[in-house]
């Protein structure tokens, strides 16, 4: 309908400085009428190129990863990549990952599941001489990958370090998720703060955690269970804070009259609750935006072997209504 070839149509839509105007008004004409698309599929294989970036995350009706999931698809949406996400995969997850690379829909993948065996993804197909990978969870020691996190060995140790500065020393903790990967590092800043204070790190008062409300909840049961109980608890995210604090709310215990709880993250609800949570705040929108551009410039960057980048995102203490100084227990 354009009266010219296939490539030229097809530079006037990728390169139209390369073709002339009235050229390109002719071309862009004959795509109105026709209703024309690019084959999207039939050009990543030909370029051998998704151009589509995949982001692997273990709950996505966690608010925590909402944030980064909007982050990552406008910052990959307006350098012209499409975003797949993949959330709880079934059978061997490793398996499900790589099958995207192989099945060439997809470039690169931006990590924020720890619990993945990461030994069996560092064999993905190389791009320009590099991994096509980000992690962005807990800290792999050793491993040769970009890496974008918080700080969360310190932010532990703040959050840890405020309910010691408010009077407490009997303190527990609902730790994060453990995986074969990594000792948690929420954890290890807990105890680090704990131990600078002299104060007992007590096996009974601490509780395995799986970052859920329902984990939450399951904590609280064991906390109203106890004879001896802390005075003040950290909880290794929000949504488990929130469980905790619910649950005993509903036993007539008071948060924080009877005991003050800190969480971590500080996703929308936090400061709605009643009371308001004393959280960490992590940056989850930054981090969102750069872990997608260290993944695109991996991507688009020069063909030479690079030394990985790691970025240590700093977090805030943020002192709402969930923390007070203990009541006397004499």
């Amino acid at each position: 309908m354009a009266e010219v070839s296939s490539a030229t149509v097809s530079r006037a839509l990728t390169s139209p400085e390369r073709v002339s105007e009235a050229t390109r008004e002719r071309i862009t004409a004959a795509v109105v009428e026709t209703g024309y698309t690019v084959n999207q599929m039939a050009r990543s294989l030909r370029l051998r190129a998704a151009k589509t970036i995949l982001i692997a995350i273990p709950n996505i009706g966690n608010p925590f990863y909402s944030t980064i999931l909007d982050a990552v698809v406008q910052d990959a949406a307006e350098r012209g990549y499409g975003v797949l996400v993949a959330n709880r995969l079934g059978g061997d997850p490793t398996l499900g990952l790589k099958d995207y690379f192989y099945s060439n829909r997809a470039d690169g993948l931006l990590l924020f599941d720890a619990t993945l065996n990461l030994e069996a993804l560092q064999d993905l197909p190389l791009v320009r001489g590099n991994r096509p990978l980000v992690l962005s969870c807990d800290d792999i020691p050793d491993a040769p990958l970009d890496l974008v996190m918080t700080d969360n060995r310190d932010a532990a140790d703040t959050a840890t370090r405020h309910l010691i500065e408010l009077g407490h020393k009997r303190i527990g903790t609902v730790r994060s998720r453990t995986t074969p990967n990594v000792v948690s590092e929420r954890h290890s800043g807990f105890e680090r703060a704990l131990k600078r204070a002299n104060l007992l790190i007590r096996q009974d008062w601490i509780w395995q955690g799986d970052h859920t409300i329902g984990g939450g909840i399951v904590a609280a049961e064991s906390w109203l269970a106890l004879n001896e109980r802390p005075t003040a608890m950290f909880c290794g995210n929000d949504e488990t804070a929130i469980g905790f604090i619910s649950r005993l709310r509903q036993a007539g215990i008071d948060c924080p009259r009877d005991v003050s709880v800190v969480g971590f993250d500080d996703i929308a609800v936090a400061q709605h609750l009643s009371p308001a949570l004393t959280t960490m705040r992590q940056p989850r929108y930054y981090m969102g935006k750069v872990a997608t551009a260290l993944l695109l410039d991996i991507l688009e960057g020069p063909t030479a072997e690079r030394t990985p980048t790691r970025r240590i995102l700093k977090s805030e203490l943020i002192i709402r209504a969930s923390t007070a100084s203990p009541r006397d227990f004499n």
